[in-house]
């Protein structure tokens, strides 16, 4: 599905950024000239369970451990690159948006992105982001709160 039309139908305001093509959250914000905390970057985890969208700034990277205790899984494991090109296949690979529901996953966002007020991230591809309120992310997506993320 198009991000910018489930957005649209949902009646979120949003903005859409064209960038240069890049290929990780931190370059996305180097290019857009946004601060790395409110670059959000989905990363696709998997457990005995299945799979779980884990959401957080681009400054930071996942704790596996911490992240399986906010899932309440045994152990968590980060998926790799062909699994997320067969959950995500309408997207560029490696360029999935923060929204585990359009995918009928679970999504998990670490408590340090709630803080600012715009979140930034990839638009299903490596050249557009999109730029909306956290509080309109959240009210749409419904992700569970946890404290996976560490600083990198």
């Amino acid at each position: 599905m198009k991000l910018d039309k489930y957005l649209s139908d949902h009646h979120v305001s949003f903005e859409r950024l064209e960038h240069p093509e890049v290929f990780t959250a931190n370059r996305v914000a180097q290019a857009l000239h946004v601060p790395g905390r409110e670059v959000a970057k989905a990363v696709l985890l998997r457990s005995r369970s299945g799979y779980a969208l884990a959401v957080l700034p681009a400054t930071h990277r996942v704790d596996l451990e911490q992240a399986g205790r906010d899932l309440g899984a045994e152990r968590v494991e980060l998926a790799d690159e062909d699994e997320v090109s067969r959950l995500f296949p309408d997207c560029e690979r490696g360029a999935v948006p923060p929204f585990g529901s359009l995918y009928e996953l679970p999504t998990l966002v670490d408590a340090s992105l709630t803080h600012d007020e715009q979140i930034v991230f990839e638009a299903q591809n490596h050249h557009e982001a999109i730029r909306m309120k956290y509080q309109d992310y959240e009210a749409l997506e419904h992700p569970r709160r946890g404290h996976f993320a560490t600083q990198e």
